[in-house]
């Protein structure tokens, strides 16, 4: 844990006691006066000493790596790997060091160091050790250095808040069905290799539905809200009134798919829901049932906890730590008396889980059909809501009383509290990182890459205790060795390329250490400005990026231009300095690029209007080196409004604004192929 750190501008910051006492406190140690931090340093000195093996081993397959173990004094221990495969190693024998000793419990223990030797099977194995009078195991993993998944040369690719793409068949809400028209039109017609998605996570089942994609109720799991319910197959097979009513609902959200209202997640869940229910109640062939049976059984109890958490909801509302206390514990016996009471509640959302699955693989088989290189980009967020399923089947795994979040900085001048509680790092490995992969698992079964929001937070993460504002976090560190490895081997496997958006301040040796694992980086136009604020030529930005002009958490382009993220920053109370004086800053900074526009005659006139300078700011990202190349979908229609303001909740609608036009009017997926700046903005990252 960090007692202090350094801001964008170079300029040292001291953690306060509090904070550091606070922060402390959720890691479990308290450290309030000199004899709790006399205790805890002691019991942390002893603590490994109590086991026989570690938690879990993380390494790579190109390197050997050493571990301990822990036996009687006077006992030696025989220690082999099982292969997931089902075969077994020889004995590891020892190493040739000193062999320290403790006591513990009044019994004296003796250390010894073993080495789990280079090229070893990529996988997750266990390590066995033996002694005459303990047994003991712990997880293996053995990481790649790098995924298997080779780009073939630079591509382009589309960025889109698919909730915000409707079509002339949506509910009120972008579903997969849009997503796979999307991906299957740009791949085939546009020569798109890949489509950028928001997070797809799953969100609340019962009121109130939280708008934000980065804030789900878990990680793992898909929102339902984003299946097409004409796909599903039994919806062919509802009966004549199930299928009226319906109908009836889809045509309801026919007018308000082409209005340019606020998205209303919450309205479009009740109707979408009621259709659900119905397509669920059709008996399904002996294949289907087979097939849904597999499903939930690959997906193990988590599926199970998770859908039992939703059943639970329904009845006693989202906020679980309101339950009834025998019911916080998923693993009780009221939990599993419940279940059984409301297993068709259950059961219908494992089958939601499973529609969902399929319509994403419906999805990656668009991709591949038209021969897409990548197919669809999966976002992780950084986190959950603090009353997630995912806080409460996977419990003290998230630490208590703090919050993910980021200092302050340029853009964010208070800093930003995600209001996320953060995985305890201790606690995680003690699960030897079990559920962080099988979230990369089911995030990566229909998946062409994943992008890792925030992946710093992989490495350290800026905690905030609950109630103070987020310039009292301090940095607590990561194992990024074991959550990077994890993160690599899942997507080897899975094939898949995998970005990690590091903006913002980073430290050379990061930037470095993920380049070594195979990562992208994560460039945007406007950012790439040297110590002095000036330019930087595109011909010098990083090659290993997705590289794009704008993000979902910056105006499209034509409103960046424009300064509306400057005003409307003021409107909310956001800056720290005069509006007058951000105003002159933000045109001193569009000034410096329409003049490198110009000089470089990607602008015929420095007074150029917004919609020619969108296409140049375009073709300047195509002159670096980045091997791929996002086109956010706004930039495309001529919107000017952000999807998200950060620092805010209610204050702006964040995660509700419907694509539009420069007019403010809405652009359904039909009209896409129809857009003035397609082709000039398609044809500038296309090189032509």
């Amino acid at each position: 844990m960090a007692l202090e750190y350094y801001d964008q501008s170079g300029q040292r910051h001291i953690i306060s006691r509090s904070s550091v006492i606070a922060v402390l406190r959720s890691l479990g140690v308290r450290a309030a006066t000199s004899d709790e931090v006399r205790t805890a340093l002691r019991e942390a000195d002893s603590h490994d000493w109590g086991l026989m093996l570690p938690p879990v081993v993380v390494c790579r397959q190109d390197r050997a790596a050493e571990f301990w173990v822990n036996t009687p004094t006077g006992e030696a221990a025989e220690v082999t790997v099982a292969f997931e495969s089902g075969s077994a190693s020889a004995p590891l024998e020892p190493l040739d060091r000193p062999r320290r000793s403790r006591r513990i419990g009044g019994a004296s223990v003796r250390r010894s160091w073993f080495e789990i030797p280079a090229g070893l099977p990529l996988g997750w194995h266990e390590v066995r050790a033996v002694s005459p009078s303990r047994t003991g195991s712990c997880a293996l993993v053995v990481t790649p250095t790098r995924p298997d998944s080779e780009l073939p040369g630079r591509l382009w690719g589309v960025m889109a808040q698919i909730y915000a793409l409707r079509s002339s068949r949506s509910w009120g809400i972008g579903d997969l069905a849009d997503l796979r028209e999307l991906t299957a039109w740009t791949g085939r017609s546009l020569g798109a290799g890949f489509c950028l998605v928001n997070p797809l996570h799953a969100g609340r089942v019962v009121p109130p539905i939280v708008n934000s994609p980065y804030l789900p109720s878990s990680r793992r799991f898909v929102d339902p809200l984003y299946l097409r319910v004409e796909d599903i197959v039994e919806y062919g097979l509802l009966p004549d009134e199930d299928r009226v009513a319906a109908q009836a609902e889809a045509a309801k959200w026919a007018v308000v798919d082409r209005s340019s209202e606020l998205l209303d997640r919450q309205k479009c869940w009740e109707s979408k829901s009621r259709a659900l229910e119905s397509v669920y109640r059709v008996p399904m062939g002996p294949g289907r049932q087979a097939q849904f049976d597999a499903y939930v059984a690959s997906q193990g109890d988590g599926l199970r906890l998770f859908a039992t958490w939703c059943a639970l909801t329904e009845e006693y509302g989202p906020v679980w730590r309101q339950w009834p206390p025998a019911l916080r514990d998923p693993y009780s016996r009221d939990v599993a008396l419940a279940a059984d009471r409301l297993s068709g509640r259950v059961g219908f959302y494992c089958w939601l889980q499973w529609q969902a699955d399929q319509q994403l693989a419906a999805v990656e088989q668009a991709a591949e059909g038209v021969g897409m290189p990548i197919g669809v980009i999966h976002d992780l967020a950084v986190g959950v809501h603090v009353d997630s399923a995912d806080s409460w089947y996977l419990g003290d795994v998230f630490a208590e009383g703090v919050h993910v979040g980021a200092p302050p900085d340029a853009y964010n001048q208070l800093g930003q509290d995600w209001t996320q509680p953060p995985w305890h790092p201790q606690r995680l490995a003690e699960q030897a990182f079990v559920p962080y992969r099988d979230l990369l698992r089911t995030m990566l079964r229909n998946a062409g890459g994943i992008r890792v929001d925030h992946i710093l937070g992989l490495f350290r993460q800026w905690w905030i205790p609950q109630g103070r504002p987020p310039t009292e976090g301090t940095y607590v560190s990561m194992d990024h060795e074991a959550l990077i490895g994890i993160l690599v081997l899942e997507a080897h496997r899975a094939g898949a390329v995998v970005i990690g958006e590091d903006l913002g301040t980073v430290a050379d040796w990061i930037r470095d250490y993920l380049d070594e694992r195979g990562i992208l980086g994560t460039g945007i136009l406007w950012f790439e400005r040297d110590r002095t604020g000036m330019i930087v030529p595109p011909e010098s930005w990083r090659a290993r990026t997705l590289t794009s002009v704008t993000v979902h958490d910056l105006p499209p382009t034509a409103g960046y231009v424009r300064g509306d993220h400057v005003r409307l920053r003021d409107e909310l109370g956001l800056l720290t300095r005069p509006l007058a004086e951000e105003e002159r800053a933000h045109e001193a900074e569009i000034a410096l690029w329409r003049e490198m526009l110009t000089d470089r005659g990607l602008l015929d006139s420095i007074d150029a209007g917004s919609a020619e300078i969108v296409v140049a700011l375009h073709r300047l990202a195509a002159a670096s080196p980045a091997m791929l190349l996002g086109v956010s979908l706004p930039d495309l229609t001529g919107d000017r409004r952000a999807q998200n303001q950060p620092g805010t909740d209610t204050e702006y609608p964040n995660w509700r604004v419907p694509l539009c036009d420069e007019r403010g009017h809405t652009v359904l997926l039909e009209d896409l192929s129809k857009l003035p700046l397609l082709d000039p903005v398609v044809s500038a990252v296309r090189g032509y």
